[in-house]
């Protein structure tokens, strides 16, 4: 690894997601920097996050899931 090469440190957002996030979430406007929109389309292009749960008509991702989509998708730009 580069050592310029920096990473986002999603800890905080670790405390704040509950185990199962849902897409239908309140708070994931608020919390997530991402729409659950956008999350549902890549998800159905098979580039979302590798783990899904459904619950009746409602999808939801594990928080460890998620994240590791996140940080897949997350650069710094320096």
């Amino acid at each position: 690894m580069d050592s310029k090469t920096k990473t986002v440190d999603f800890s905080e957002l670790e405390k704040i997601l509950p185990p199962i996030v849902f897409r239908n979430w309140p708070r994931w406007k608020d919390v997530l920097p991402i729409a659950p929109r956008t999350v549902a389309n890549e998800d159905c292009l098979g580039t979302g996050p590798k783990e899904k749960i459904m619950c009746g008509r409602v999808v939801g991702y594990p928080r460890s899931a998620l994240i590791q989509w996140l940080r897949e998708r997350s650069k710094v730009i320096l």
